[in-house]
């Protein structure tokens, strides 16, 4: 990581963007038995639309979110398998939160599937609370919930 800048993400970072996500998501496939919807998400949509911010340059990391009225709701995280340990994905779930206070909403939402233990280590750790556990077709889900407060 040559920076630790999170922008917007543009146009031109959409193949950074797609690989990232793929490098940080490809080991599921085998134990998760799908491919994770981060991988199959449409980045150029999502670029467009204004939810996704990168760190890094070149992008070691991202996230991709969505406000709603009451919650900022973190669609996705992803951190290249080089980039881990440097603190890349403290620092994206930081500016995660921050971008929740500066839209004045009082909580970020995510989900995480059952199978990605490290993830039900990882979110505690950073204030989540886990919700509720539901099945949504073949994703076995885990939603958890930070209060701003």
């Amino acid at each position: 990581m040559t920076n630790d800048e999170i922008r917007p993400a543009r146009a031109t970072d959409v193949p950074a963007v797609k690989a990232v996500t793929d490098a940080a998501y490809h080991h599921y496939i085998a134990r998760i038995g799908v491919v994770p919807q981060p991988m199959e998400a449409d980045h150029m949509a999502d670029v467009a639309a204004g939810r996704v911010f990168v760190l890094g340059e070149p992008v070691a990391g991202l996230v991709v979110i969505e406000a709603h009225d009451d919650h900022l709701f973190l669609d996705s995280i992803a951190v290249h398998p080089d980039a881990h340990g440097k603190g890349a994905g403290r620092r994206l779930l930081e500016f995660v939160d921050a971008r929740a206070r500066a839209l004045a909403l009082p909580e970020v939402r995510l989900y995480t599937n059952a199978m990605m233990w490290e993830n039900q280590r990882l979110y505690p750790k950073f204030g989540y609370e886990m919700v509720e556990r539901r099945v949504d077709g073949p994703y076995d889900r885990l939603h958890y919930r930070k209060r701003l407060d």
